[in-house]
Protein backbone atom coordinates (compact mmCIF):
# COMPACT_ATOMS: atom_id res chain seq x y z
CA UNK A 1 0.00 0.00 0.00
CA UNK A 2 1.12 3.50 -0.92
CA UNK A 3 1.64 5.60 2.15
CA UNK A 4 -0.76 8.94 1.70
CA UNK A 5 0.72 12.51 0.91
CA UNK A 6 -1.18 13.51 4.21
CA UNK A 7 -0.71 12.32 7.09
CA UNK A 8 -2.40 9.33 8.47
CA UNK A 9 -5.47 10.56 11.15
CA UNK A 10 -4.81 7.79 13.14
CA UNK A 11 -5.05 9.32 16.52
CA UNK A 12 -2.05 9.29 18.35
CA UNK A 13 -2.12 8.66 22.29
CA UNK A 14 -2.86 11.97 24.31
CA UNK A 15 -0.80 10.70 27.56
CA UNK A 16 2.71 11.19 25.70
CA UNK A 17 3.08 13.83 23.07
CA UNK A 18 4.34 12.84 19.68
CA UNK A 19 8.31 12.85 20.07
CA UNK A 20 8.40 12.21 23.48
CA UNK A 21 11.51 11.04 25.14
CA UNK A 22 11.70 8.89 27.72
CA UNK A 23 14.27 9.93 30.38
CA UNK A 24 15.80 6.93 30.65
CA UNK A 25 17.52 6.39 27.40
CA UNK A 26 20.57 8.45 26.95
CA UNK A 27 20.20 11.06 23.86
CA UNK A 28 23.35 9.44 22.02
CA UNK A 29 21.45 6.41 22.12
CA UNK A 30 19.61 7.02 19.08
CA UNK A 31 22.76 8.23 17.20
CA UNK A 32 25.03 5.54 18.29
CA UNK A 33 26.16 3.28 15.14
CA UNK A 34 25.10 0.43 17.26
CA UNK A 35 22.16 -1.26 16.10
CA UNK A 36 21.55 -2.71 19.65
CA UNK A 37 21.38 1.13 21.18
CA UNK A 38 18.94 2.51 18.16
CA UNK A 39 16.85 -0.24 18.62
CA UNK A 40 16.83 0.35 22.50
CA UNK A 41 16.28 3.86 21.75
CA UNK A 42 13.45 3.82 19.65
CA UNK A 43 11.11 1.10 20.89
CA UNK A 44 11.65 2.35 24.62
CA UNK A 45 10.16 5.68 23.44
CA UNK A 46 6.61 6.23 24.44
CA UNK A 47 5.29 7.08 21.34
CA UNK A 48 6.70 3.68 19.40
CA UNK A 49 3.19 2.26 19.43
CA UNK A 50 2.50 5.54 17.54
CA UNK A 51 5.46 5.67 14.99
CA UNK A 52 4.84 2.26 13.97
CA UNK A 53 1.32 3.00 12.63
CA UNK A 54 2.48 6.07 11.32
CA UNK A 55 5.45 4.89 9.45
CA UNK A 56 3.69 1.52 8.21
CA UNK A 57 3.00 2.79 4.50
CA UNK A 58 6.43 3.12 4.13
CA UNK A 59 7.65 0.37 5.69
CA UNK A 60 9.61 -1.99 3.59
CA UNK A 61 10.56 1.02 1.55
CA UNK A 62 15.03 0.74 1.22
CA UNK A 63 14.95 4.64 0.91
CA UNK A 64 11.53 6.31 1.85
CA UNK A 65 11.17 10.10 1.38
CA UNK A 66 10.82 12.53 4.37
CA UNK A 67 8.77 15.52 3.58
CA UNK A 68 7.54 17.91 6.43
CA UNK A 69 5.26 20.65 6.10
CA UNK A 70 1.06 20.95 6.61
CA UNK A 71 -1.84 19.43 4.63
CA UNK A 72 -5.14 21.05 4.20
CA UNK A 73 -8.39 19.79 3.39
CA UNK A 74 -10.50 22.51 1.72
CA UNK A 75 -14.01 22.44 0.82
CA UNK A 76 -13.90 22.53 -3.71
CA UNK A 77 -17.30 24.78 -3.63
CA UNK A 78 -16.30 27.39 -1.07
CA UNK A 79 -12.30 26.98 -0.46
CA UNK A 80 -13.19 26.77 3.29
CA UNK A 81 -10.37 25.12 5.54
CA UNK A 82 -12.15 22.19 7.42
CA UNK A 83 -8.73 20.77 8.76
CA UNK A 84 -5.30 21.42 8.87
CA UNK A 85 -2.94 18.76 9.78
CA UNK A 86 1.67 19.99 10.58
CA UNK A 87 3.84 17.31 10.37
CA UNK A 88 5.35 18.94 13.43
CA UNK A 89 2.84 17.17 15.78
CA UNK A 90 3.46 13.86 14.43
CA UNK A 91 6.23 11.27 15.10
CA UNK A 92 10.16 12.41 13.93
CA UNK A 93 8.02 15.65 12.48
CA UNK A 94 7.63 14.01 9.06
CA UNK A 95 5.61 11.76 6.68
CA UNK A 96 7.17 8.82 5.40
CA UNK A 97 6.46 8.22 2.11
CA UNK A 98 7.98 5.08 -0.45
CA UNK A 99 10.46 6.06 -2.94
CA UNK A 100 8.48 4.07 -5.68
CA UNK A 101 11.14 3.17 -7.62
CA UNK A 102 10.42 0.35 -10.24
CA UNK A 103 13.96 -1.06 -10.76
CA UNK A 104 13.89 -4.66 -8.37
CA UNK A 105 17.80 -3.99 -7.11
CA UNK A 106 16.94 -0.33 -6.34
CA UNK A 107 13.89 -0.86 -3.69
CA UNK A 108 12.46 -4.32 -3.48
CA UNK A 109 9.02 -3.22 -2.32
CA UNK A 110 8.19 -0.15 -4.39
CA UNK A 111 9.29 -2.07 -7.40
CA UNK A 112 6.88 -5.36 -6.08
CA UNK A 113 3.72 -3.11 -6.35
CA UNK A 114 4.90 -1.35 -9.05
CA UNK A 115 4.84 -4.93 -10.40
CA UNK A 116 1.69 -5.79 -9.11
CA UNK A 117 -0.40 -2.32 -10.34
CA UNK A 118 1.42 -3.01 -14.16
CA UNK A 119 -0.34 -6.90 -14.06
CA UNK A 120 -3.31 -5.72 -13.52
CA UNK A 121 -2.75 -2.65 -16.10
CA UNK A 122 -2.16 -5.00 -18.59
CA UNK A 123 -4.64 -7.50 -17.73
CA UNK A 124 -7.25 -4.81 -17.72
CA UNK A 125 -6.66 -4.11 -20.87
CA UNK A 126 -7.02 -8.15 -22.30
CA UNK A 127 -10.25 -8.95 -20.07
CA UNK A 128 -11.74 -6.05 -19.23
CA UNK A 129 -12.60 -4.45 -15.54
CA UNK A 130 -11.30 -1.50 -13.44
CA UNK A 131 -13.45 0.87 -16.09
CA UNK A 132 -12.25 -0.99 -19.19
CA UNK A 133 -15.01 -2.91 -21.00
CA UNK A 134 -15.49 -6.33 -21.15
CA UNK A 135 -15.96 -6.63 -24.43
CA UNK A 136 -12.35 -5.98 -24.89
CA UNK A 137 -12.00 -9.90 -24.24
CA UNK A 138 -13.44 -10.86 -27.28
CA UNK A 139 -11.12 -8.36 -29.46
CA UNK A 140 -8.07 -9.58 -31.78
CA UNK A 141 -5.27 -9.43 -29.76
CA UNK A 142 -1.46 -10.81 -30.13
CA UNK A 143 1.59 -10.62 -28.27
CA UNK A 144 5.06 -9.72 -30.41
CA UNK A 145 8.40 -10.17 -29.81
CA UNK A 146 10.79 -7.71 -31.50
CA UNK A 147 14.35 -8.35 -31.28
CA UNK A 148 17.23 -5.92 -32.40
CA UNK A 149 19.87 -6.83 -35.56
CA UNK A 150 23.32 -8.77 -34.49
CA UNK A 151 26.29 -6.52 -34.07
CA UNK A 152 28.77 -9.63 -33.55
CA UNK A 153 29.20 -12.71 -32.19
CA UNK A 154 28.44 -13.23 -28.60
CA UNK A 155 28.36 -16.25 -26.19
CA UNK A 156 24.53 -17.76 -26.15
CA UNK A 157 22.94 -20.65 -24.88
CA UNK A 158 20.16 -22.29 -26.39
CA UNK A 159 18.63 -25.28 -25.13
CA UNK A 160 16.77 -27.48 -28.00
CA UNK A 161 14.07 -28.88 -25.64
CA UNK A 162 13.44 -27.93 -21.89
CA UNK A 163 12.51 -30.88 -19.53
CA UNK A 164 12.98 -28.78 -16.27
CA UNK A 165 9.62 -28.08 -14.69
CA UNK A 166 10.03 -24.66 -13.50
CA UNK A 167 11.76 -22.41 -16.50
CA UNK A 168 13.26 -19.68 -13.74
CA UNK A 169 15.49 -22.64 -12.37
CA UNK A 170 16.23 -24.50 -15.87
CA UNK A 171 19.17 -27.10 -15.59
CA UNK A 172 18.62 -28.21 -18.98
CA UNK A 173 21.44 -29.50 -20.65
CA UNK A 174 22.25 -26.82 -23.32
CA UNK A 175 23.65 -26.89 -26.96
CA UNK A 176 27.48 -25.81 -27.92
CA UNK A 177 27.28 -21.87 -28.05
CA UNK A 178 29.39 -21.84 -30.94
CA UNK A 179 30.59 -25.16 -32.73
CA UNK A 180 32.21 -24.79 -36.07
CA UNK A 181 33.91 -27.75 -38.08
CA UNK A 182 36.12 -25.62 -39.26
CA UNK A 183 39.03 -23.42 -37.30
CA UNK A 184 37.84 -19.93 -37.96
CA UNK A 185 39.94 -17.21 -36.94
CA UNK A 186 38.79 -13.30 -37.61
CA UNK A 187 41.24 -10.19 -38.54
CA UNK A 188 42.10 -9.54 -35.03
CA UNK A 189 43.58 -13.05 -34.11
CA UNK A 190 40.40 -14.57 -32.29
CA UNK A 191 38.68 -17.63 -32.66
CA UNK A 192 35.26 -17.58 -33.70
CA UNK A 193 34.08 -20.72 -32.08
CA UNK A 194 33.07 -21.89 -28.56
CA UNK A 195 32.33 -25.69 -27.81
CA UNK A 196 31.00 -24.41 -24.12
CA UNK A 197 27.46 -25.55 -22.52
CA UNK A 198 27.19 -22.39 -20.76
CA UNK A 199 24.53 -22.50 -17.23
CA UNK A 200 22.22 -20.35 -16.99
CA UNK A 201 24.33 -18.29 -14.41
CA UNK A 202 27.77 -17.63 -16.84
CA UNK A 203 29.30 -14.36 -16.63
CA UNK A 204 30.31 -15.27 -20.26
CA UNK A 205 26.89 -15.26 -21.67
CA UNK A 206 26.12 -12.03 -23.54
CA UNK A 207 29.58 -11.24 -24.19
CA UNK A 208 31.88 -10.87 -28.03
CA UNK A 209 33.65 -13.82 -28.91
CA UNK A 210 35.89 -11.19 -30.20
CA UNK A 211 35.19 -7.42 -28.43
CA UNK A 212 37.24 -5.78 -31.20
CA UNK A 213 35.37 -7.38 -33.75
CA UNK A 214 31.79 -6.48 -32.10
CA UNK A 215 30.12 -2.97 -33.51
CA UNK A 216 29.57 -1.41 -30.14
CA UNK A 217 28.77 2.15 -31.51
CA UNK A 218 26.09 0.75 -33.94
CA UNK A 219 24.44 -1.02 -30.66
CA UNK A 220 24.77 2.38 -28.56
CA UNK A 221 22.70 4.15 -31.30
CA UNK A 222 20.31 1.25 -31.98
CA UNK A 223 19.00 1.51 -28.48
CA UNK A 224 19.04 4.85 -28.89
CA UNK A 225 16.98 5.22 -31.85
CA UNK A 226 14.76 1.83 -30.77
CA UNK A 227 11.62 4.15 -29.81
CA UNK A 228 11.48 5.67 -33.22
CA UNK A 229 11.76 2.19 -34.68
CA UNK A 230 8.84 1.48 -32.86
CA UNK A 231 6.75 4.38 -34.02
CA UNK A 232 7.31 3.77 -37.56
CA UNK A 233 6.41 -0.09 -37.11
CA UNK A 234 2.77 1.26 -35.63
CA UNK A 235 2.54 3.18 -38.46
CA UNK A 236 3.31 0.86 -40.99
CA UNK A 237 1.13 -1.72 -39.24
CA UNK A 238 -1.85 1.05 -39.13
CA UNK A 239 -1.23 1.90 -42.80
CA UNK A 240 -1.08 -2.48 -43.58
CA UNK A 241 -4.23 -3.24 -42.03
CA UNK A 242 -6.38 0.25 -43.46
CA UNK A 243 -5.06 -1.08 -46.90
CA UNK A 244 -6.64 -4.39 -46.16
CA UNK A 245 -9.96 -3.03 -44.97
CA UNK A 246 -10.43 -1.30 -48.15
CA UNK A 247 -9.73 -4.03 -50.00
CA UNK A 248 -12.32 -6.20 -48.61
CA UNK A 249 -14.58 -3.30 -48.74
CA UNK A 250 -14.91 -2.17 -45.33
CA UNK A 251 -16.01 1.33 -45.49
CA UNK A 252 -14.15 3.88 -43.54
CA UNK A 253 -15.21 6.16 -40.72
CA UNK A 254 -16.15 9.57 -41.51
CA UNK A 255 -15.05 12.63 -39.27
CA UNK A 256 -16.79 16.07 -39.89
CA UNK A 257 -15.01 18.52 -38.31
CA UNK A 258 -14.88 22.45 -38.63
CA UNK A 259 -12.06 24.03 -40.30
CA UNK A 260 -11.39 27.98 -41.23
CA UNK A 261 -15.06 28.46 -41.19
CA UNK A 262 -15.34 25.45 -43.48
CA UNK A 263 -17.17 21.84 -42.59
CA UNK A 264 -14.46 19.35 -43.61
CA UNK A 265 -14.59 15.50 -43.64
CA UNK A 266 -11.31 13.42 -42.74
CA UNK A 267 -11.81 9.50 -43.96
CA UNK A 268 -10.42 7.37 -40.91
CA UNK A 269 -9.76 3.64 -40.21
CA UNK A 270 -12.74 1.51 -39.20
CA UNK A 271 -10.22 0.68 -36.50
CA UNK A 272 -7.94 2.06 -34.17
CA UNK A 273 -4.78 -0.33 -32.80
CA UNK A 274 -4.41 0.10 -28.75
CA UNK A 275 -0.85 -1.72 -27.58
CA UNK A 276 1.15 -2.08 -23.88
CA UNK A 277 5.00 -2.68 -24.35
CA UNK A 278 7.69 -3.75 -22.43
CA UNK A 279 11.29 -3.34 -23.08
CA UNK A 280 14.16 -6.08 -21.96
CA UNK A 281 17.78 -5.55 -21.97
CA UNK A 282 18.97 -8.44 -22.60
CA UNK A 283 22.19 -9.86 -21.73
CA UNK A 284 24.30 -8.53 -24.69
CA UNK A 285 23.28 -4.35 -23.41
CA UNK A 286 20.83 -4.29 -25.90
CA UNK A 287 16.55 -4.13 -25.94
CA UNK A 288 14.24 -6.04 -27.16
CA UNK A 289 10.37 -5.01 -27.27
CA UNK A 290 7.07 -7.42 -25.71
CA UNK A 291 3.89 -6.15 -27.17
CA UNK A 292 0.60 -6.19 -26.54
CA UNK A 293 -1.61 -5.24 -29.76
CA UNK A 294 -5.16 -5.09 -29.89
CA UNK A 295 -7.95 -4.16 -32.87
CA UNK A 296 -10.48 -1.65 -31.32
CA UNK A 297 -13.55 -0.15 -33.07
CA UNK A 298 -13.50 3.82 -33.95
CA UNK A 299 -16.16 5.93 -33.03
CA UNK A 300 -15.12 9.56 -34.61
CA UNK A 301 -17.75 11.12 -32.09
CA UNK A 302 -15.85 9.75 -29.20
CA UNK A 303 -12.48 9.24 -29.40
CA UNK A 304 -12.70 8.08 -25.40
CA UNK A 305 -14.88 5.30 -26.36
CA UNK A 306 -13.78 1.54 -27.24
CA UNK A 307 -15.86 -0.20 -29.43
CA UNK A 308 -15.53 -3.86 -31.00
CA UNK A 309 -13.32 -4.39 -34.18
CA UNK A 310 -14.99 -3.95 -38.19
CA UNK A 311 -16.24 -7.58 -38.87
CA UNK A 312 -13.33 -8.78 -41.34
CA UNK A 313 -10.54 -8.35 -39.39
CA UNK A 314 -9.36 -11.23 -37.16
CA UNK A 315 -5.94 -11.60 -35.19
CA UNK A 316 -3.88 -13.23 -38.09
CA UNK A 317 -4.24 -10.29 -40.01
CA UNK A 318 -2.96 -8.24 -37.22
CA UNK A 319 -0.41 -11.08 -36.81
CA UNK A 320 0.75 -10.81 -40.55
CA UNK A 321 0.62 -6.90 -40.54
CA UNK A 322 3.19 -7.04 -37.57
CA UNK A 323 5.21 -9.51 -39.42
CA UNK A 324 5.20 -7.81 -42.88
CA UNK A 325 6.23 -4.13 -40.82
CA UNK A 326 8.74 -6.03 -38.51
CA UNK A 327 10.54 -7.36 -41.92
CA UNK A 328 10.17 -4.12 -43.74
CA UNK A 329 10.75 -1.01 -41.43
CA UNK A 330 14.28 0.47 -41.28
CA UNK A 331 15.37 4.34 -41.75
CA UNK A 332 18.91 5.73 -41.69
CA UNK A 333 20.07 8.21 -38.98
CA UNK A 334 21.86 11.63 -39.13
CA UNK A 335 25.18 11.37 -39.96
CA UNK A 336 27.69 11.72 -37.53
CA UNK A 337 31.00 12.81 -37.96
CA UNK A 338 32.34 9.16 -37.55
CA UNK A 339 29.76 7.69 -39.49
CA UNK A 340 28.76 10.02 -42.15
CA UNK A 341 26.32 7.93 -43.72
CA UNK A 342 24.24 7.14 -40.38
CA UNK A 343 23.28 3.36 -39.09
CA UNK A 344 20.68 1.98 -41.00
CA UNK A 345 18.09 1.13 -37.92
CA UNK A 346 16.00 -2.24 -38.19
CA UNK A 347 14.10 -5.41 -36.45
CA UNK A 348 16.43 -8.14 -36.12
CA UNK A 349 15.04 -11.69 -37.63
CA UNK A 350 13.80 -13.15 -34.84
CA UNK A 351 10.72 -11.90 -35.00
CA UNK A 352 7.85 -13.72 -32.72
CA UNK A 353 3.88 -13.23 -32.75
CA UNK A 354 1.83 -15.34 -31.04
CA UNK A 355 -2.08 -14.80 -30.64
CA UNK A 356 -3.56 -14.16 -27.11
CA UNK A 357 -6.84 -16.03 -26.09
CA UNK A 358 -8.84 -16.05 -22.92
CA UNK A 359 -10.19 -19.36 -23.53
CA UNK A 360 -6.94 -20.79 -22.74
CA UNK A 361 -6.89 -22.67 -25.84
CA UNK A 362 -4.90 -20.41 -28.46
CA UNK A 363 -0.79 -19.66 -28.42
CA UNK A 364 -0.79 -17.78 -25.18
CA UNK A 365 -3.12 -16.69 -22.59
CA UNK A 366 -4.39 -13.28 -20.75
CA UNK A 367 -2.55 -14.36 -17.66
CA UNK A 368 0.76 -15.54 -19.21
CA UNK A 369 0.67 -11.96 -20.76
CA UNK A 370 0.53 -10.11 -18.09
CA UNK A 371 2.83 -11.79 -15.65
CA UNK A 372 5.46 -11.80 -18.60
CA UNK A 373 5.07 -8.21 -19.58
CA UNK A 374 4.51 -6.97 -15.93
CA UNK A 375 8.20 -9.37 -15.09
CA UNK A 376 10.09 -7.08 -17.27
CA UNK A 377 8.81 -4.00 -16.36
CA UNK A 378 10.52 -4.05 -12.87
CA UNK A 379 13.96 -4.51 -14.29
CA UNK A 380 16.49 -2.79 -16.24
CA UNK A 381 20.51 -3.60 -17.10
CA UNK A 382 20.92 -6.03 -14.25
CA UNK A 383 21.12 -8.38 -16.48
CA UNK A 384 23.88 -7.26 -18.50
CA UNK A 385 25.90 -7.31 -14.95
CA UNK A 386 26.04 -2.85 -14.96
CA UNK A 387 24.18 -1.55 -12.68
CA UNK A 388 24.81 3.04 -11.97
CA UNK A 389 23.58 5.75 -11.75
CA UNK A 390 23.32 8.49 -14.71
CA UNK A 391 27.24 9.21 -15.16
CA UNK A 392 28.94 12.52 -15.37
CA UNK A 393 32.40 13.42 -16.13
CA UNK A 394 33.70 12.35 -12.91
CA UNK A 395 32.00 9.03 -12.60
CA UNK A 396 32.24 7.93 -16.38
CA UNK A 397 35.78 6.61 -15.59
CA UNK A 398 34.23 4.11 -13.29
CA UNK A 399 32.13 1.85 -15.93
CA UNK A 400 33.47 2.96 -19.12
CA UNK A 401 36.63 1.62 -20.88
CA UNK A 402 37.52 1.48 -24.60
CA UNK A 403 39.52 -1.82 -23.76
CA UNK A 404 37.50 -3.15 -21.02
CA UNK A 405 34.47 -5.56 -20.32
CA UNK A 406 31.46 -5.86 -22.64
CA UNK A 407 29.14 -3.27 -21.07
CA UNK A 408 32.06 -0.74 -20.28
CA UNK A 409 33.25 -0.95 -24.21
CA UNK A 410 29.46 0.09 -24.56
CA UNK A 411 29.29 2.92 -21.61
CA UNK A 412 32.59 4.33 -23.60
CA UNK A 413 30.92 4.00 -27.12
CA UNK A 414 27.85 6.12 -25.59
CA UNK A 415 30.12 8.86 -24.37
CA UNK A 416 32.52 9.08 -26.92
CA UNK A 417 29.40 9.00 -29.69
CA UNK A 418 27.96 11.44 -27.31
CA UNK A 419 30.48 14.33 -27.61
CA UNK A 420 28.62 15.85 -31.04
CA UNK A 421 26.26 18.29 -29.78
CA UNK A 422 23.23 16.38 -31.74
CA UNK A 423 24.19 13.48 -30.15
CA UNK A 424 24.09 14.09 -26.35
CA UNK A 425 21.17 11.96 -25.49
CA UNK A 426 23.36 9.33 -25.72
CA UNK A 427 25.52 10.72 -22.85
CA UNK A 428 22.40 11.33 -20.68
CA UNK A 429 21.76 7.51 -21.11
CA UNK A 430 25.13 5.96 -21.24
CA UNK A 431 24.34 4.37 -17.67
CA UNK A 432 21.43 2.80 -19.82
CA UNK A 433 23.19 2.02 -22.36
CA UNK A 434 22.12 4.15 -24.99
CA UNK A 435 18.47 2.91 -24.38
CA UNK A 436 16.32 6.45 -23.18
CA UNK A 437 12.77 5.15 -22.83
CA UNK A 438 10.83 3.99 -20.47
CA UNK A 439 10.25 0.54 -19.87
CA UNK A 440 6.53 0.25 -19.58
CA UNK A 441 4.18 2.38 -21.91
CA UNK A 442 0.78 2.11 -23.19
CA UNK A 443 -1.33 4.07 -25.79
CA UNK A 444 -3.71 6.00 -24.06
CA UNK A 445 -6.68 3.60 -24.58
CA UNK A 446 -5.42 0.36 -24.40
CA UNK A 447 -6.22 0.30 -20.49
CA UNK A 448 -6.02 2.56 -17.23
CA UNK A 449 -3.21 4.16 -15.67
CA UNK A 450 -0.99 4.03 -12.89
CA UNK A 451 -2.52 7.12 -11.72
CA UNK A 452 -5.85 5.46 -11.71
CA UNK A 453 -4.27 2.60 -9.61
CA UNK A 454 -2.71 5.14 -7.35
CA UNK A 455 -5.60 6.80 -6.61
CA UNK A 456 -8.06 3.55 -5.91
CA UNK A 457 -5.33 2.21 -3.58
CA UNK A 458 -5.32 6.18 -1.32
CA UNK A 459 -9.40 5.59 -0.97
CA UNK A 460 -9.31 1.85 0.60
CA UNK A 461 -6.09 3.58 2.38
CA UNK A 462 -8.60 6.72 3.76
CA UNK A 463 -10.75 4.04 4.51
CA UNK A 464 -8.68 1.57 6.17
CA UNK A 465 -7.05 3.84 8.64
CA UNK A 466 -10.38 5.83 9.35
CA UNK A 467 -12.36 2.91 9.79
CA UNK A 468 -15.85 2.30 9.16
CA UNK A 469 -17.56 5.39 11.03
CA UNK A 470 -16.03 7.94 8.66
CA UNK A 471 -17.58 6.07 5.84
CA UNK A 472 -19.71 9.26 4.64
CA UNK A 473 -17.05 11.51 4.56
CA UNK A 474 -14.85 9.16 2.46
CA UNK A 475 -17.92 8.63 0.07
CA UNK A 476 -18.15 12.54 -0.03
CA UNK A 477 -14.42 13.32 -1.11
CA UNK A 478 -15.31 14.27 -4.74
CA UNK A 479 -16.75 17.53 -2.58
CA UNK A 480 -13.13 17.95 -1.05
CA UNK A 481 -9.60 18.77 -1.82
CA UNK A 482 -6.31 18.03 0.21
CA UNK A 483 -3.96 21.02 -0.63
CA UNK A 484 -0.44 19.54 0.65
CA UNK A 485 2.49 22.52 1.41
CA UNK A 486 4.99 19.47 2.26
CA UNK A 487 8.94 19.91 1.18
CA UNK A 488 11.68 17.64 1.26
CA UNK A 489 13.44 16.99 4.05
CA UNK A 490 15.57 13.83 3.25
CA UNK A 491 15.39 10.07 2.21
CA UNK A 492 15.80 7.44 3.96
CA UNK A 493 15.70 5.76 7.91
CA UNK A 494 17.09 7.99 10.16
CA UNK A 495 19.18 4.92 11.67
CA UNK A 496 19.59 1.27 10.44
CA UNK A 497 17.40 0.22 13.62
CA UNK A 498 14.19 2.33 12.37
CA UNK A 499 14.44 0.51 9.11
CA UNK A 500 14.96 -2.97 10.54
CA UNK A 501 11.49 -2.54 12.66
CA UNK A 502 9.78 -0.89 10.07
CA UNK A 503 9.99 -3.87 7.98
CA UNK A 504 9.71 -6.49 10.53
CA UNK A 505 6.58 -4.95 11.84
CA UNK A 506 5.37 -5.05 7.88
CA UNK A 507 6.40 -8.54 7.37
CA UNK A 508 4.64 -9.35 10.57
CA UNK A 509 1.84 -7.80 9.34
CA UNK A 510 1.89 -9.43 6.09
CA UNK A 511 1.82 -12.46 7.51
CA UNK A 512 -1.09 -12.11 9.74
CA UNK A 513 -3.55 -10.82 6.73
CA UNK A 514 -1.88 -14.10 4.78
CA UNK A 515 -2.82 -16.11 7.90
CA UNK A 516 -6.03 -18.10 7.77
CA UNK A 517 -8.91 -17.65 10.18
CA UNK A 518 -9.31 -20.76 12.39
CA UNK A 519 -12.05 -23.05 10.95
CA UNK A 520 -15.61 -22.44 13.61
CA UNK A 521 -16.17 -25.93 16.00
Amino acid sequence: MTLLAEPSTQPTRPAHPPGAVDSSVPAWWFRSPDQHLQTLARTTRPDYQDWLTHVRGAAGCVRPIRLAGASLTVEADTGRVLASVDTAGMPDGVIYKPCGNRRATVCPTCSKRYQRDAYQLVRAGLVGGKGVPEHVASHPAVFPTLTAPSFGLVHTRHVKRHTCQSRRRCDCRAEPCHARRDLTVCAHGARLACYARHEDGDRQLGTALCPDCYDYPAQAVWNMQAGELWRRTTIAVNRHLHRLTRARGIPDVLDYHVSGGKVRVRRLPPFRLSFGKASEMQRRGVVHFHAIVRIDGRDPTDPTRILPPPAGLDADDLKAAIDHAARTVAFTTDPHPTRPDGWLIGWGDQVLTKVITVSGHGQITDAQVAAYVAKYATKSTEATGHTSARLTDETVNLYADGDGSHTERLVEACWQLGATRDWRRLRRWAHMLGFGGHFLTKSRRYSITFTILRQQRLIYRRTQTTGPETQAETTAQDTTLVVNFLQFVGAGWHTTADAMLANTSAALAREHEQTPAPAAA
